[in-house]
């Protein structure tokens, strides 16, 4: 197992209910602003129960957060909250809002001449404003990390930020604010948690078992209970059990102590900036192909995984990994992901803009050996066609 250094402040508030708890989380006397996105959540009996447990606080509300979040419309989100002294967050949502939340607050704290060098310079965030969330769409696990995504519109660039100072303070997580959710969007969840998983678990071995079985047991349960939520997505135990997988999919405990990848997710996010693809679609377009390319360093991983997770071990290797990935992109589909470049009218055209991008940017190194250059992304994505 690998050195590392662990640390999580989250306050996780879990079950139904929990949303009426938030008022003792939130420093008596803060102006709150009210981050959310297209305004579902005054559909479902959310923003109710939101305002119910802020009564007694200034409360000002920013809404109009995109999927993918826009950094042009989180840039207004930080002027006005810095014209009314806003001093706390709360971002009521999915990954989107939340993540569009954690620029605000460190946006809101930067001492620099451009917010956005936060993301192209890598420009380290030294402080932040405080914040909590309200979870609606189990997906991305921001409620539990210090990451965002970000998209500029203007330049088509979809990039990415974290650190110590972008924790939330505490974030419900209610399943019942779940269950209007789209079927859609209960299937990107399940497969961007999965990918997720994947990302830090599928790489090589460093004799690290109990991350090992962690990552492995969230891969089962999101396997068993996926197709319930998509079945019943009113079940509370079922949502439930999706709900906290997301979670722990990407709260750092499953890559304590060992090798992470991650190509995909920067491959994948090219595609959701130039043609707006859902950002787990675009995971399970790339996971596949870059499963088959990559499948003799990761040999070891992708035979345990497909074995305890899949139950293959009949054949030869190559028949077993082959199998495995078969497993996978037969798991995606049957949450109706479509799994190919051409299944989004998206060609060989854009491949070529993707790698022209990545030489401008002088992308290398990337995957967990730092042994993908921009000819296998090239390589990666033709066979994701």
């Amino acid at each position: 197992m690998n050195s590392f250094t662990f640390y999580n402040p989250v306050k996780i508030l879990f079950g139904k209910g929990q949303i009426s708890s938030i008022s003792k989380e939130i420093p008596a006397g803060a102006r709150i602003m009210l981050t959310y996105g297209g305004g579902s959540i005054k559909k479902n009996g959310v923003y109710e129960q939101v305002m119910e447990a802020l009564r007694g606080f200034e409360v000002l509300e920013f809404s109009g957060i995109e999927p993918n979040p826009h950094y042009e419309t989180l840039m207004q989100a930080v002027d006005i909250a810095k014209r009314h002294q806003i001093d706390f967050f709360l971002a009521v949502g999915g990954g989107s809002v939340i993540d569009g939340t954690k620029f605000i607050v460190a946006a809101m704290e930067y001492e620099g001449v451009d917010p956005w060098d936060i993301l192209a310079k890598r420009e380290p965030v030294k402080k932040a404003a405080p914040f909590g969330t309200v979870l609606t769409l189990p997906a991305t696990g921001s409620e539990m990390n210090s990451g965002s995504v970000i998209t500029r519109v203007s330049t088509k660039e979809k990039l990415s930020f974290g650190g110590a100072y972008t924790f939330p303070k505490f974030s419900v997580l209610d399943p019942e604010t779940t269950f209007t959710l789209p079927l859609r969007q209960i299937s990107n969840g399940i497969v961007d948690a999965f990918t997720h998983v994947l990302e830090q678990y599928l790489t090589y071995p460093v004799n690290a078992p109990l991350q090992d079985r962690f990552a492995e047991a969230i891969l089962l349960t999101l396997k068993e209970e996926g197709p319930k939520a998509i079945q019943n997505p009113k079940d509370y135990d079922t949502m439930a059990n999706f709900m906290w997988c997301a979670t722990m999919a990407l709260n750092g405990v499953i890559r304590t102590g060992v090798p992470t990848d991650w190509a995909t997710h920067y491959i994948a996010h090219e595609l959701t900036a130039l043609h707006g693809i859902d950002h787990a679609r675009t995971l399970a377009i790339v996971f596949p192909s870059l499963m088959r390319y990559k499948s003799e360093t990761k040999k070891e991983k992708l035979l345990q995984y497909g074995r305890r997770v899949w139950g293959v071990d009949a054949g030869t290797e190559d028949e077993c990994i082959e199998a495995t990935i078969q497993a996978t992109i037969a798991f995606f589909e049957s949450l109706d992901i479509p799994t190919r470049l051409s299944d989004y009218e998206v060609g060989q055209d854009t491949i070529d803009h993707i790698v022209k991008r990545f030489e401008e940017r002088g992308v290398k190194n990337l995957g967990e050996r730092a042994d993908i250059q921009i000819p296998d992304v090239k390589e990666i994505l033709t066979m994701s066609l």
